[in-house]
């Protein structure tokens, strides 16, 4: 079955004073079929966390011009970029004069297979037949917390610490990257890229069900939509990036 995809880019600054997620998608300037989505959710005083995001959206554009899957996995690029945009984070240090750190998710698509790596709490998810097939588990302190059995899911949803970060780029410890990928793919799959301003106010069913129903496009509206009249005043940055696989 040959496939084609959806795809839709959305952000929202929400009631921050500043933007500093980052988000893009793009296709590879040579080869067709290939396709890379990026995402970064900025953390630092005035503009320090808005320029960690861009180095991660920089440094994936750039080494996705260079990328060959003949040889390198899939695996071995996405970490590439997840390191080295990691080192060029800490050096805005000694430039910007601020302590800059960020999130990354790091999205390709390419040879008929979909990779990805992550570091922090922004996330992707994987959604097929209407169910939620996968789902990057967030590198904070409730999260640690929630893999040790000592706190449910819905508990670290709400909790007052969820938004403590055991990793991200910037640290001085180097970060911890998880991947995924799904090797044969189908019509229907849904993949979200998004940070923590938009899924923090949706339930994974709900999540999973706009995805099913709409198209990329709608479905980004409704999620912005939602995540702003529920964030009441008080929401965060939002971004997110949609590919959806469509039979052609």
């Amino acid at each position: 079955m040959a496939l084609s995809v959806e795809t839709c880019v959305a952000t929202h600054q929400g009631d921050r004073k500043e933007q500093q997620d980052r988000v893009s998608l793009f296709p590879h300037p040579q080869r067709p079929g290939m396709l890379m989505a990026v995402l970064a959710d900025g953390m630092g005083g005035h503009s320090g966390g808005a320029l960690a995001a861009e180095q991660v959206v920089h440094r994936a554009r750039h080494n996705f011009a260079d990328y060959a899957p003949e040889s390198e996995s899939p695996r071995e690029f996405l970490d590439s970029i997840v390191h080295e945009a990691h080192t060029a984070v800490k050096l805005t240090r000694f430039t910007s004069e601020q302590d800059p750190h960020t999130t990354a998710v790091v999205f390709l698509l390419a040879q008929g297979r979909a990779a990805w790596a992550h570091c922090g709490d922004s996330r992707i998810y994987h959604v097929r037949h209407g169910r939620l097939a996968a789902c990057s588990q967030d590198h904070s302190l409730v999260g640690e917390w929630v893999r040790q059995g000592r706190i449910t899911q819905a508990q670290a949803e709400i909790h007052p610490q969820r938004n403590i970060l055991v990793s991200c780029l910037g640290a001085e410890q180097a970060p911890v990257i998880d991947h995924g990928e799904v090797d044969q793919l189908e019509a229907g799959d849904v993949f979200l890229l998004c940070s923590d301003g938009l899924w923090a106010y949706f339930p994974e069913d709900e999540l999973v069900a706009i995805l099913t129903r709409q198209s990329a496009r709608q479905a980004a509206e409704e999620l912005v939509a939602q995540a702003r009249a529920r964030g009441m005043g008080a929401g965060d940055n939002i971004s997110l990036a949609l590919v959806r696989l469509v039979e052609r």
